[in-house]
């Protein structure tokens, strides 16, 4: 029997990205429908989401003939306050992938700029109000506001689908609700709004309370999907119980705690079609792990784009956001350390000002050693995983991470931090895991300039150790992190609620 799952989520790929949220949420269909598990996403209407949905219909061949468009599946003529309609797409962008709705409310997401801010990097001032809209036209929805349209579970992705669970709970539309699960992509993320937003946003009195929305005198969006769900997901087994922890759960660590066995922890996977260097069209020269000779072309190829010194020595990579949480203030205090024993360092990312500042400075000091691109690039990031023989990943905390991942797949050794799906995802290259040929990285336990300066030591050890060193990179390609094992593992939670809702 297939089961009908609606995810809510604020970005996906290919259709919109801030982020690791969006990966997950464009993989899962894909992943979940081996296991008889159908599934339709649900996204906001930015302007870039309405252009690519509009791509999917061709420009008519006669100037007579009416252009195409979405399918409109319904409209509303106020969601507090605010007009909208629901169209029809499919997620791949080319007509013929997994279902797409996509909610359009002009008033609220027509606007430039990102997601959740304007082109300065503001947040918008009615985030609350916006992603409330959003999770109430789910809602309906998943109640079966749209004739023909039926879902067995709805599953909410971070605090701007948060309040879904909660109107499934609380203001099911038509009566109908249908269970719900809730994922925590990054519990920093929390959104916490005024307590007026709930006087604008149709739930019923019962739902200001410990065990509804409210939230230090506030309306929070992820408290009320944690506390509304059926069952709670975070994206690494290590990470579901670091939550359960002050110092992780920031805030809600008593919530999760409070659920139980109700938390699970599914890893992450990575899109082999996407990230596969036997076909990857963004790198100088594809490889295998049967063929990683040719892996040296890419190195070189990397050194010239970032006008690094051409040598054999090791090429260390950053890719992340440039913040306190990705440990890049530990970072950046480390630099001199890695290029005073022979390493070089290429750096893609953007974030905080001040970490940007100090990080250009030891590019400064070190020419030819050090060399940062600061912004994204999305076939960039593919030539730096193909080229450099090592990431660093000092995360603070890390819910499950990608770019290890990644990096694993095209034989570029993660130097992590031990936390959350870092730990997960890498075997440390101890003493026993090395003899075993089981390493695949190095981890360092505290983020601090000892410990991180440690791990880089350690590394470039290794690294002189080639005969190690491409064991390691074997056993890391050789790895499966692809979506097989997570779809399933997702599919199977899907039924275990759905079953357990029909005996209820």
């Amino acid at each position: 029997m297939t089961l009908r799952v609606l995810s809510l989520a604020s970005e996906a790929v290919p259709f919109v990205k801030t982020g690791g949220l969006a990966d997950v949420a464009g993989a899962l269909p894909a992943a979940v429908a081996p296991h008889g598990v159908a599934m339709t996403t649900m996204l906001p209407g930015y302007p870039g989401v309405l252009a690519r949905l509009g791509a999917q219909y061709p420009a008519p061949k006669s100037k007579r003939a009416k252009a195409a468009g979405p399918k409109v599946l319904h409209e509303w003529e106020a969601i507090f306050g605010h007009s909208a309609r629901l169209l029809a797409g499919t997620l791949d962008g080319a007509g013929d992938g997994a279902p797409l709705l996509v909610l359009d409310c002009p008033a609220l997401f027509d606007r430039p700029g990102g997601p959740y801010g304007n082109e300065a990097g503001q947040d918008w001032p009615d985030n609350g109000l916006r992603f409330a809209v959003f999770a109430r036209s789910a809602a309906d929805v998943a109640g079966g506001i749209v004739e023909g349209m039926e879902f067995d579970l709805l599953h909410a992705h971070d605090w701007q689908a948060g309040l879904a669970p909660a109107y499934l709970k609380f203001a099911p539309y038509g009566g109908h609700s249908i269970p719900s699960v809730m994922t925590i992509h990054n519990m920093a993320f929390q959104g916490h709004f005024p307590a007026a937003l709930f006087h604008q946003i149709g739930l019923p009195a019962s739902a200001w309370a410990m065990n509804g929305v409210e939230y230090h005198g506030g309306v929070g969006m992820l408290k009320a999907g944690l506390e509304a769900a059926h069952a709670i997901t975070t994206v690494s087994p290590t990470y579901a119980l670091e939550i359960r922890e002050p110092h992780f759960g920031m805030g809600l660590e008593g919530l999760i705690r409070s659920r139980g066995a109700q938390v699970h922890g599914i890893v992450n996977g990575i899109d082999p079609a996407e990230w596969n260097p036997a076909t990857d069209a963004a790198i100088k020269s594809q490889f295998t792990v049967r063929s990683l000779a040719k892996r040296q072309a890419n190195k070189r190829a990397l050194e010239a784009e970032f006008g690094l010194d051409r040598n054999d020595g090791p090429l260390f990579i950053v890719v992340s956001r440039l913040t306190w949480q990705k440990g890049m203030d530990v970072l950046a205090q480390c630099i001199d350390h890695l290029a005073g024993l022979g390493g070089r360092l290429a750096l893609l990312g953007s974030g905080d000002a001040g970490l940007v500042g100090e990080l250009s400075a030891a590019a400064a000091r070190h020419p030819g050693r050090v060399a940062l691109r600061i912004g994204y690039d999305e076939a960039l990031s593919h030539r730096m995983q193909a080229g450099g023989d090592a990431i660093l990943v000092p995360s603070r905390f890390e819910p499950c991470g990608l770019t290890q991942l990644y990096g694993l797949a095209y034989g570029c050794v993660p130097v992590v931090a031990r936390t959350g799906g870092l730990a997960d995802t890498v075997v440390d290259a101890n003493l026993a895991a090395v003899k075993a040929g089981a390493a695949t990285g190095v981890q360092f336990a505290a983020v601090d300039y000892a410990s991180l300066s440690g791990a880089i030591s350690r590394a470039i050890l290794l690294y002189s150790q080639q005969d190690v060193w491409r064991a390691m990179q074997k056993a890391g390609m050789s790895a499966d992190f692809t979506w097989r094992q997570s779809g399933a593992a997702y599919a199977h939670l899907y039924r275990s609620i759905a079953l357990e809702n029909s005996r209820a």
